[in-house]
């Protein structure tokens, strides 16, 4: 998998070939469908191997937090910044999202065995702490869509654009993450 990674990362998925992927391996091409009957089934594999664990890990922090809604949410913006601040798993979103709209499918795979259960994971959350009176009433797909969108902004930032980035200190993006979700930047008197 790490050779179809790197395949795909530096030719693109459509112009990556299986051969070069099992050449990289440095197994036969056989070798390779033996297990993956297709390049879409090696993104899967992918998309399993790098970023599902980080969407399964906050369902486990969700499912396990509801009774300190607001440090379950702090843990999972924390292994999110740590997970993302890695340019190999960051690899498998950017990849995804530049063949989505050539291969709808491959989108829908992602969609449905990552964002909806991270973001199933964070709405659960926000409506926990909001029960609990520790955040106002709020649309909770909203605020989960608020909540992520800065983190994914910080790996898209260092990984794609090449910027500067905290990702390298993911306890300060944390802390200033969450100073503005919950603040906002509005200045009252």
């Amino acid at each position: 998998m790490d050779a179809a990674l790197a395949e795909f990362t530096e030719r693109g998925f459509e112009a990556a070939r299986m051969e070069d992927i099992a050449k990289r391996a440095g197994i036969s091409k056989g070798g390779v469908y033996l297990y993956f009957p297709s390049k879409t089934a090696l993104l899967e594999a992918l998309i399993e191997a790098k970023v599902t664990p980080l969407a399964r890990l906050a369902q486990t922090i969700a499912a396990n937090g509801a009774n300190d809604p607001m440090a379950a949410l702090r843990m999972i913006a924390a292994a999110a910044a740590h997970r993302l601040g890695d340019g190999k798993v960051f690899a498998v979103p950017r990849l995804v999202i530049s063949v989505s709209g050539r291969f709808p499918e491959i989108a829908e795979y992602y969609r449905v065995h990552v964002v909806e259960l991270a973001r199933g994971a964070l709405e659960s959350l926000i409506q926990a702490a909001m029960a609990k009176g520790a955040l106002r009433r709020v649309d909770p797909q909203a605020a989960a869509r608020a909540f992520i969108g800065p983190i994914l902004f910080e790996a898209l930032w260092t990984h794609v654009l090449r910027g500067k980035s905290v990702l390298s200190d993911p306890e300060k993006l944390v802390q200033h993450h969450f100073d503005v979700w919950l603040n906002g930047v509005e200045h009252r008197a």
